[in-house]
C-alpha cells in the first residue's frame, strides 16, 4: 500500500520521508491540494545497465545447450 502526503506536509518532513522510503522501499505518493502529482520511490538500476559490465566476458563456450556439469561449474571459480 502506497502512503500519501501533501507538499506542505512533505515540505516540512521531507529528510524524513526519505528514510522512510529507504527503509521500508515503499513509495510516498505526494499530493497538491489532493491530487497526486509525484512519487518518492526507491531508486533501483535498469537490469540493462549490467550488459555493458558483461559484455565480452564470456570468451568461449562450445556447447551452450548442453548443461554444465558441476565439476566446470565449480572450476570456474577457481
Amino acid at each position: 500500500m502506497t502512503d500519501t502526503v501533501s507538499k506542505s506536509v512533505f515540505k516540512a518532513k521531507a529528510l524524513e520521508f526519505f528514510r522512510q522510503v529507504e527503509r521500508t522501499g515503499t513509495p510516498i505518493v505526494i499530493t497538491d491540494r489532493g491530487v497526486p502529482v509525484l512519487t518518492l520511490a526507491p531508486f533501483r538500476a535498469e537490469p540493462s545497465a549490467a550488459v555493458p559490465l558483461l559484455r565480452e566476458s564470456v570468451v568461449k563456450y562450445n556447447a551452450a545447450t548442453e548443461p554444465v556439469a558441476a565439476e566446470e561449474w565449480e572450476a570456474a571459480w577457481d
